[in-house]
């Protein structure tokens, strides 16, 4: 379940939440109370994914001692939000990419609880990121959320009656693997081809500008140089991102219309790509989604990289406090 900030803690108490990422490895102390939460000793570490799934877990402990070394206290638990589908009743990685080698079929929460005799709490990191933004964040205050993350890929989540949904295979909300026509012989990080997040992700904006440049036009490297070419005036990159963001538009209206959220938050680094993205995504939006949808306000996330780590900590409280999520 994704509490909202009414059922989590009311007197204070410390966590120590911790956020796996492909490229970082994020570590903080988070104190819940009656007020906003508060968010210390944050620190980050590069992940060590290629070393394999036994040198994460390693880092992920390193990670712990540093937060535990700058308190007085012992925490009530430690959250976790991880790259790759986490089985949230065990805490362990069922399935992943090769973004960390070796990351599928680690037992994550239960190596920790093994080394610090706490308990821990694990779950995605995009519902993590989710779950912040609809405790503390953007989402707050609003009964059903579709949670939508563009960076180097593209997640989400689905909060609905206040309850983090994660489906039968604790796969719910995998919003970048959804089928779309501009995605067409694009190969996907799952291994599929043509899901939108391979042209509408980060990196999808440079496969798809590099995919479609002339032979001495230069190659992009970056989803962060599109934007500025396109600011400049350049047409390719302009035409990208309103490809790009009229493609996610258009994949989001589709779900949304499955599942009927009061209101659309969207955060991930591709949200700074400019006007022309954003007018695009709102535009194709529109466009496909029910008349009665098509009012759907789109927000942008507040919390930033504070999300996952709020997430986390709300999880691991939610566990404390023998909360179910929604299957």
């Amino acid at each position: 379940m994704a509490p909202t900030s009414s059922t989590v803690a009311t007197s204070p108490r410390h966590f120590i939440a911790i956020d796996i990422g492909g490229t970082k490895i994020a570590s903080a102390t988070v104190e819940l109370g009656d007020s906003l939460p508060r968010v210390s000793n944050k620190s980050e570490v590069p992940t060590p994914a290629q070393a394999g799934s036994n040198a994460v877990v390693e880092a992920v402990l390193e990670s712990v001692r540093r937060c535990l070394a700058c308190e007085n206290e012992a925490p009530a638990a430690i959250g976790i939000a991880s790259a790759g589908v986490v089985n949230t009743t065990t805490g362990a990685i069922i399935s992943a990419t090769d973004l960390i080698k070796g990351w599928a079929g680690t037992p994550l929460a239960q190596l920790v609880e093994n080394e610090f005799g706490l308990p821990v709490a694990a779950l995605n990191d995009v519902h993590a990121h989710a779950l912040g933004e609809c405790t503390f964040g953007a989402g707050k205050g609003y009964e059903s959320v579709l949670a939508v993350a563009v960076g180097t890929g593209i997640g989400g989540a689905i909060v609905t009656g206040g309850k983090l949904c994660m489906g039968a295979h604790f796969a719910a909300g995998h919003v970048g693997h959804v089928p779309h026509p501009l995605a067409a012989g694009f190969p996907c990080s799952c291994g599929a081809c043509g899901h939108i997040e391979s042209v509408a992700s980060g990196t999808g904006q440079v496969d798809l500008y590099n995919a479609r440049k002339s032979a001495n036009e230069a190659r992009a490297e970056s989803g962060r140089e599109i934007t500025q070419r396109a600011q400049a005036g350049e047409a390719l990159a302009t035409q990208v991102l309103a490809d790009s963001g009229a493609g996610l538009g258009d994949a989001i209206a589709g779900i949304a219309n499955c599942v009927d959220p009061q209101v659309v938050v969207l955060s991930g680094s591709v949200t700074r790509s400019g006007k022309i993205w954003w007018s695009a995504l709102k535009d194709a939006f529109r466009a496909g989604a029910l008349p009665i949808l098509k009012e759907i306000e789109i927000l942008e996330g507040t919390l930033g990289s504070d999300a996952p780590i709020l997430g986390a900590t709300t999880w691991a409280a939610s566990k404390l406090e023998g909360v179910e999520n929604e299957r």
